[in-house]
């Protein structure tokens, strides 16, 4: 018995979210550093995607579509989520004053959570780079497509969120645990 169009397009997108959904949480926590956050930011992706399945299904990366989008809502969002969270906090806890150095040192009992702190106070564009390039692992060129801005750009704000990151972490040596796969435009050129 044949399939229907529609039910095989149905089923297209349950397994392109099946396949896409870890990934795509990943960055978004990384960018939100909020479960909660991150589930809205994907729930909101996957609907823009679906609005638009018959086109997307068609296109040769369609991950990177759906990348975009949940960059753009995290990006869009993140003045409103920090201002939500100003308002949300505790009015004595913000009577509390916590310099900088003390909040690393104690974060450095576990070296994950002082580095998803420190991710999480780079500015989000920042942040957004920084994930795209390390975390999913993307050439310049695709971080700058993502976020529609030159090379040059990503390249600079790379450079700004790792010596920013070092700054937070006290830390001079390389504070991103790089891949020895990550990909620089110039490597794709000569591959």
């Amino acid at each position: 018995m044949k399939r229907k169009p529609a039910e095989r397009s149905s089923q297209e997108f349950e397994a392109f979210v099946t396949e896409t959904a870890d990934p795509l949480f990943r960055s978004g926590y990384l960018m939100t550093a909020n479960v909660a956050e991150t589930e809205d930011l994907l729930q909101e992706t996957f609907l823009r995607v679906a609005r638009h399945w018959n086109r997307v299904r068609s296109m040769e990366y369609p991950l990177a579509y759906a990348r975009r989008i949940l960059i753009n809502l995290a990006l869009d969002g993140a003045a409103s989520r920090d201002r939500r969270g100003q308002e949300l906090r505790n009015p004595d806890e913000a009577a509390q004053v916590v310099d900088q150095g003390s909040l690393c040192r104690l974060s450095g009992i576990d070296d994950q959570a002082e580095f998803k702190w420190a991710l999480t106070a780079l500015p989000p564009r920042q942040r957004a780079v920084l994930i795209l390039r390390y975390w999913d692992d993307l050439s310049e060129r695709e971080v700058a497509e993502i976020l529609r801005c030159p090379i040059g750009t990503v390249k600079s704000t790379t450079s700004r969120g790792v010596t920013e990151l070092r700054s937070l972490l006290g830390r001079g040596e390389n504070v991103i645990p790089i891949s020895s796969h990550t990909k620089s435009d110039e490597e794709e050129a000569s591959c």
